[in-house]
């Protein structure tokens, strides 16, 4: 019997790391429970190993009484002292269960108990090795398809990509690599279940961050990301650091650093732009390459009307209004792109609106820039009336004002910059 039940572990545990305890433990209630069917659940079962050699011993135990009145469950002291018994009346004596009743049967009970608890163990270690690996990008080969869902050997398990994480035009063959980002780890009956995807907005951010330095240390921040898989992404880059060029760190020279990733993704064309915290010029950004005549913001329900020139209207709307409708996406407000003699075809109305707009802002640079009246009151004070005013800032003389935060500072810069380019463009314009 220990012959049988030792061949049937080490099968078991062969090429497994399965710890020793655990399966003493489990080995312990197999043999009771094989025991309990032998001996028809008569009696309490106890199962003891030998430290040394790793033998076990089973065995049950009857009552000690001065007169037996049911034999299955008592034993005479007389008796029982004839065995070695050096206990009292009312104690419990131990009987060894015969290794010849168990055999081969109670072995493959055994077997199949310590089994089960085997894949428990590994399933459970599986499901915490992938759990630790969600949010990230793992690399796997294409074992094959299920209801158009792609299976993938990523060595310990398999992950799935179900079709609606698939990018359309994609097309998978079986044997190839995949990259794929961890989306889910789930616990079925048949095992950890390791859900992949190649479409999560996630997926973009591991790439860029795997790809470009910059943002992997941290240094550039990935602001937004617009995507229509398989065609187009727009992703919105900013720094803290003003030396850094965020959209250059990313692209590279000649496009250089990015390859990598428009290899990844199949082709698929990726722009990358300029994060603001102000909305007309984020929009702007959003929608280049295309030339922008004119925004207008509405704050109630964060739309944007955007005038570009007729030639333009094209570049800014794109292929299927692609270009605008990932562009509102990364900004986060509704965008609606016309034409110079659209806008100017639909009223009068719309002109002076635009005209108002613009001699207001010039007028006033703190409508610009979105300050509260107690900041604009600081500003004031302290010389800061025009957009002219402006012109020389800078972070140290903001911050001698009393009472003006570092941070309202640097917001502050960014509308100055912001002013700089606008100045910039218009006299390229003039030239």
């Amino acid at each position: 019997m220990n012959r049988d039940i030792s061949d049937a572990l080490e099968q078991i545990g062969r090429g497994r790391e399965v710890n020793m305890e655990v399966l003493k433990e489990t080995l312990s209630k197999a043999l009771t429970s094989a025991s309990r069917k032998i001996l028809n659940n008569q009696y309490d079962i106890k199962v003891d190993t030998d430290e040394v050699t790793g033998a076990f011993k089973v065995s049950y135990h009857k009552t000690v009484v001065d007169k037996v009145a049911n034999p299955d469950y008592e034993v005479s002291l007389k008796d029982a002292r004839s065995q070695g018994y050096e206990g009292e009346v009312g104690g419990l004596m131990d009987f060894p269960v015969p290794l010849d009743r168990f055999g081969r049967i109670a072995a493959q009970i055994t077997k199949q108990v310590i089994s089960k608890k085997v894949r428990d163990i590994e399933r459970d270690a599986i499901f915490s090795e992938f759990e630790e690996k969600l949010n990230t990008i793992l690399n796997g080969i294409v074992l094959r398809k299920e209801n158009k869902n792609i299976l993938v050997d990523l060595g310990d398990t398999e992950g799935i990509v179900p079709i609606k994480e698939q990018v359309f035009r994609e097309n998978w063959q079986i044997g190839d690599k995949i990259k794929a980002y961890v989306s889910e780890v789930r616990k079925t009956s048949k095992g950890p279940q390791v859900v992949l995807s190649r479409i999560h907005p996630n997926f973009i951010k591991k790439l860029f961050e795997m790809e470009i330095p910059e943002i992997g240390e941290g240094k550039v921040e990935i602001k937004a990301i617009a995507r229509d898989p398989g065609y187009r992404i727009k992703i919105a880059v900013f720094s803290e650091d003003r030396n850094i060029d965020s959209v250059g760190a990313c692209v590279g020279i000649k496009g250089g650093r990015i390859q990598p990733v428009v290899k990844e993704l199949k082709g698929e064309k990726i722009d990358v732009v300029e994060w603001n915290s102000d909305i007309k010029t984020f929009t702007n950004n959003a929608l280049r390459p295309a030339k922008i005549t004119n925004i207008l913001v509405n704050e109630t329900d964060q739309s944007i009307v955007v005038t570009v020139p007729d030639d333009q209207l094209a570049i800014a709307i794109g292929k299927n209004g692609q270009s605008a409708k990932l562009a509102a996406k990364l900004v986060g407000w509704k965008i609606d792109v016309r034409s110079e003699t659209s806008f100017a075809a639909s009223g009068a109305e719309n002109v002076k609106i635009i005209e108002d707009k613009r001699k207001e802002e010039e007028q006033d640079p703190f409508e610009f820039m979105g300050l509260n009246k107690k900041v604009m009151d600081k500003l004031k004070t302290n010389g800061f009336s025009t957009k002219d005013d402006f012109k020389n800032a800078t972070i140290e003389s903001l911050l001698k004002i009393n009472g003006l935060t570092a941070k309202t500072a640097e917001k502050i810069m960014e509308h100055v910059k912001t002013l700089k380019v606008q100045e910039n463009t218009k006299t390229n314009e003039q030239i």
